[in-house]
């Protein structure tokens, strides 16, 4: 059966005529006669050997073949459109609507800098930012939610693929009073005698910290729960705890002028030295324009070795 000599105009008129119920109605919708299309379906059935459509007084319907038939028209018209749109995003410069779903700390790291550098190269793409803990960032990704996912490589990733992105360090944020404020480095075990302030209970973080308090046979002071960075570093200067939290994201809120009170002390932990990733689907279906910036992203991230290569999760970490 030669179905290499099935055309594409053919296919599109058969899904056409599947889509209306009526040759007629499928002729006028396609701006040609309905003889054509008559012809057309006719060719394709003795082509395939097997009736596609049920003729009726009031119009056709798809045979069980034509339903299959319809099923795998429908998937090349739309990988056509696909490719015909991608390759003129190269012609007519990159286009394109990105969505990014991203963990807090990643916002107000580096992220928006190196958007804002992408959008200078490729002022013909939109994107939307959101910021959603690390476990939702992850569950959008794998529901095509979102094109795009950047969060914490401590979150089950196993249905989706990763690269590398950046690394940070977690801290431990005090006031200059604290009992701990005069150490030079802190092991986690050390703060859970005292009062903490936290950030997202149902973050990534917070979900980490509570694993690591009970690996110690301990929980968390929490005091109080606060919905941003900023917040977390006004709660520490107003001495209602410490706080343990990424360096480059408090870093921004706790730059410590003449006379400020605060105190960043880094974890010795070995967990501390945190790895954020970029996430997608299937990096090779995704439009260039996410690509690009999916690349772009990866450019930024710092050496790695190769454990830190690009991977379907599900292989060691």
């Amino acid at each position: 059966m030669a179905m290499w000599r099935i055309d594409l105009v053919s296919l599109r008129l058969f899904v056409a005529v599947c889509e209306e119920s009526s040759i007629a109605r499928a002729a006028e919708r396609e701006f040609i006669a309905p003889s054509a299309v008559s012809k057309r379906i006719n060719d394709l059935e003795s082509l395939v050997g097997t009736p596609l459509l049920q003729r009726h007084k009031w119009g056709v319907r798809a045979t069980p073949a034509g339903d299959a038939l319809l099923h795998h028209a429908r998937n090349v018209l739309r990988s056509l459109e696909k490719m015909q749109g991608e390759l003129s995003e190269y012609t007519s410069g990159v286009r394109g609507h990105i969505r990014i779903f991203a963990n807090v700390s990643s916002i107000v790291e580096s992220l928006p800098d190196e958007i804002g550098a992408f959008l200078k190269r490729h002022d013909g793409v939109k994107i939307d930012l959101e910021e959603h803990t690390s476990a939702q960032v992850v569950r959008a990704v794998e529901e095509g939610l979102t094109d795009i996912g950047i969060c914490w490589d401590r979150v089950d990733t196993r249905d989706v693929q990763v690269f590398p992105y950046r690394r940070d360090r977690i801290v431990v944020v005090l006031h200059r009073d604290h009992p701990l404020a005069g150490r030079a480095q802190l092991a986690f075990a050390e703060t859970l005698d005292y009062d903490q302030v936290g950030v997202h209970p149902d973050s990534a973080m917070y979900a980490v910290l509570r694993a690591l308090a009970a690996q110690e046979g301990k929980t968390i002071k929490f005091r109080i729960h606060v919905s941003t960075f900023e917040a977390v570093c006004r709660m520490v200067r107003a001495n209602l705890g410490l706080a343990v939290a990424p360096r480059e994201a408090v870093g921004l809120y706790s730059a410590t002028p003449s006379g400020d009170v605060l105190r960043v002390v880094p974890l010795t932990d070995d967990w501390a030295e945190r790895r954020l990733i970029v996430c997608v689907r299937n990096y090779d279906a995704l439009p260039v324009a996410s690509r690009l910036l999916v690349d772009h992203l990866r450019s930024g991230a710092e050496a790695a070795g190769p454990a830190e290569s690009a991977k379907r999760v599900g292989s060691p970490r």
